[in-house]
């Protein structure tokens, strides 16, 4: 497990603070320069710990910029079919197992430098789709009539603080789009033209400058209380998903990295160890989009089914010992790909169902933060438990009992809501 891995997790509150501030789209702009500039600079490393940084902290951080913003985004975009777009999105996560060769037949056609830089140019296309994100302008029910609601929305809700106050302005903007068309010049334009040239070139230019100093430090202290805002851990369902999150990913990279060293111990070829990663990859993509299509039918809550898979993967580990053949391993490791899958595709689904009031941005943020634990501690712990026991079982009965836990959090779902309820 790489620096880059956790370092997807580990800035998550970070980001959701400069998302706000910036937007997702520039959020993601940033993040994809991150990656790029790790890679690039990552071609002139000299030693181990420059290669951490660079490859290892600066990708990191990219990744967490552009997981944190597309799941924020996609929650924007998508909400009857929230889960099945979500499944689509994170689908081509089940094909990485193919970077391994491709990155081998890089570096034996161009040497790792050139490698490193190939990579760098792939990760910079990340730039033209980020500028795809386009921000969703959501009409107020107050503007009745399209060409006035359209003229209002750019503005945004605030720009009404009244009733009267919005007639009085849909009223200004027909006339003067009446006075323009008969050629005229606006009689707001005139207006506004004249008071902003008494205003910059008057001596109101040092209250503009007052005004925008004050306005720096409000988004600065702004940020502040962001950064340290409390608010969820008063939210009982924060616990819960959090809880079921950390433990999921500290189980979820046990078997993924275990898988293949297991099936060379039991005497099974490379080559066939080798076809066990291709079929979890791609089964995992296509359980993934099944899980998402059948979570947005819904039929029950998505919480059920994310808990029923999470269950179905503890079990499945926890029989994973008995696997002594490849035709048994094979089994295990399509059961646990199907799993893995169903409940990967439904976390953001799940999170948007249960934060509730909450920002999706903090909520996901700082769940992702304390998950980041859990994937800095879980390959470690899993080879910790292989060097005491001089077998890879420990590791998959850790996994198991690591993802039934997770499932425990969300038997408290019904009791959070009736609380909350009996609150308000």
């Amino acid at each position: 497990m790489g620096m880059d891995d956790c370092g997807s997790f580990f800035p998550g509150p970070l980001v959701a603070i400069i998302c706000d501030i910036l937007g997702e789209k520039t959020t993601s702009i940033l993040g994809a320069f991150l990656v790029t500039g790790g890679y690039l600079i990552s071609s002139w490393a000299t030693s181990i710990p420059f290669l951490c940084v660079t490859m290892g902290l600066l990708p990191g951080l990219g990744s967490a910029f552009l997981y944190q913003v597309a799941a924020v985004v996609t929650t924007k975009y998508f909400k009857k079919r929230l889960a099945l777009s979500t499944a689509i999105a994170r689908s081509g996560m089940g094909l990485t197992f193919l970077l391994a060769p491709f990155t081998k037949f890089l570096i034996d056609l161009y040497d790792w430098t050139g490698a490193l830089i190939l990579f760098g140019a792939i990760a910079l296309n990340l730039v033209p789709s980020s500028m795809l994100l386009r921000p969703i302008h959501i009409k107020t029910e107050n503007s009745g009539i399209k060409d006035k609601g359209s003229s209002l929305s750019a503005r945004g809700p605030e720009a009404c603080a009244t009733e009267t106050h919005c007639d009085e302005t849909e009223e200004s903007t027909i006339k003067d789009s009446t006075t323009q068309k008969a050629g005229l010049p606006s009689k707001n334009l005139i207006v506004s033209q004249n008071q902003s040239e008494e205003f910059y070139n008057g001596p109101n230019r040092n209250r503009l400058l007052l005004k925008s100093n004050e306005e720096s430090d409000k988004v600065i202290s702004w940020s502040c209380k962001q950064l340290f805002d409390i608010s969820l851990f008063r939210n009982p369902f924060f616990y819960i998903f959090t809880w079921s999150f950390l433990l999921s990913q500290l189980a979820y990279f046990i078997p993924t990295f275990h898988l293949v060293a297991r099936a060379k111990t039991l005497g099974i070829d490379i080559t066939d160890a080798s076809y066990l990663v291709s079929v979890a990859g791609i089964l995992e993509t296509v359980s993934q989009i099944i899980s998402g299509w059948v979570a947005d039918q819904n039929w029950i809550k998505k919480y059920h089914y994310h808990k029923s898979y999470l269950i179905l993967c503890g079990i499945t580990n926890l029989l994973a010992p008995l696997a002594t053949t490849f035709p048994l391993l094979m089994t295990y490791t399509i059961c646990f790909a199907i799993f893995a899958g169903g409940y990967l595709a439904l976390i953001l689904p799940v999170l948007v169902d249960l934060c509730r009031n909450s920002t999706v941005n903090r909520f996901l943020g700082l769940a992702s933060f304390f998950a980041g634990m859990a994937v800095l501690s879980g390959p470690p712990i899993a080879g910790w438990l292989y060097d005491y026991t001089q077998t890879y079982n420990g590791s998959f009965y850790f996994s198991g009992i690591c993802y039934l836990l997770s499932s425990v959090s969300f038997f408290f779902v019904p009791l959070a809501e009736r609380r909350k309820n009996s609150l308000t």
